[in-house]
């Protein structure tokens, strides 16, 4: 239920998450919001006033994409100390009703829709899923994305992972995306991406330099290696484009699903870090879309479906595989940090004690 108290623990708990992500900084602004943030701005009073669900919203990272954007610009010397993490307590918490009162204007826009972060990263957890329906069902996928922002993550044929030691991908790629990885070195089956496609409500035309700022302003401050590999990904886009489709989700899978495919190639729907954003409707239908496909599935044309989504209450991304014909059940092949910064491959969550979430903040697929 909407209130101002959900609003504010939205905050706290977004200050859980970038404490188990190594962002100090991130976090100690994500407290001062839900500790201080007062109704002297047209900004706070629609944070403190948000009629949704807030952390199923994103709403702090809207926020504080709004906030980092400013940083960028140099429009705020005030806002940039505080992102230096130079400020705590109560002397953080005024300087940040402060900026808001003084830039109503341009943060209200970043609180209109989700963010958008389209983080390469995110491939090399999402590989995981690819190689183990690559062992299932053999090397050959026809990627379909929904959600794909920018399309970043369509670069995934383009892309050279390093994962424990075990590499694929061109070996003269210009991104390299090599997670901490927590675990033996996967044994790699023959993979043969033939061709990737995407749609998204909005997509994003990341060659625009605005479109290039305002992704940037989503990554956090603290992690400057992914700005590098943010950038690095656009020049690739820049070089050669990716099919990317704007459509609604649902109505997109379904018209994917009815065109013909090709024998030996297995189709796999592919998302990350987006169930939250589609409308429930939607996701009904494209479950039901999924299930009808998976039900006419053969050996020869097979459906798989590769997900990254998160576990909300642990603060980790959950990547899990179905697969057709075989009808079984959805499995988890690895957990990773929501920038794939770390993939843990095989079923086993973290220990650690997770955080309470009201039940409609919790994702399910």
């Amino acid at each position: 239920m909407a209130s101002e108290e959900n609003n504010r623990s939205a905050f706290r708990i977004q200050e859980f998450y970038c404490r188990k992500m190594d962002a100090p900084i991130y976090a100690a602004i994500c407290a001062a919001i839900a500790d201080g943030l007062d109704r002297g701005s047209e900004t706070g009073r629609k944070v403190l006033d948000w009629p949704g669900e807030p952390t199923r919203d994103a709403l702090p990272l809207r926020l504080i994409g709004g906030l980092h954007a400013l940083v960028l610009a140099g429009k705020d010397a005030e806002l940039a100390e505080v992102f230096a993490g130079r400020l705590e307590g109560t002397a953080l918490q005024a300087a940040l009703n402060r900026v808001l009162a003084r830039n109503d204007a341009a943060l209200l826009p970043w609180l209109d829709g989700p963010p958008q972060t389209n983080e390469p990263g995110r491939s090399g957890a999402l590989i995981v899923g690819l190689l183990e329906v690559a062992r299932r069902l053999g090397p050959k996928l026809e990627i379909v994305e929904i959600g794909s922002s920018g399309g970043l993550n369509l670069l995934i044929d383009r892309y050279r992972f390093d994962l424990g030691g075990a590499l694929l991908g061109p070996a003269d790629s210009p991104v390299i995306i090599a997670p901490a990885w927590l675990g033996d070195p996967p044994a790699l089956p023959e993979l043969e991406i033939v061709s990737t496609r995407g749609c998204d409500i909005q997509p994003l035309d990341v060659t625009d330099p605005a479109v290039e700022a305002r992704l940037s302003a989503y990554v956090w401050a603290e992690t400057p290696m992914r700005l590098e590999r943010l950038q690095k990904a656009i020049g690739m886009i820049r070089k050669q484009g990716v099919r990317l489709d704007r459509a609604d989700a649902a109505d997109w899978v379904e018209a994917r699903l009815a065109e013909p495919q090709e024998s030996g190639v297995t189709r796999v729907l592919m998302h990350s870090v987006v169930w939250q954003y589609v409308p429930d409707a939607s996701t009904a239908r494209i479950r039901a879309a999924m299930e009808a496909a998976g039900a006419a599935a053969t050996s020869e044309r097979p459906l798989a479906w590769v997900a990254m989504e998160p576990d909300r209450a642990l603060g980790e991304q959950v990547v899990s595989v179905r697969t057709w014909p075989d009808g079984g059940s959805r499995i988890t092949v690895a957990t990773a940090h929501a920038h794939a910064a770390w993939v843990r491959p095989g079923a086993e969550r973290s220990s650690e004690q997770g955080i309470l979430l009201d039940a409609a903040a919790e994702v399910r697929i």
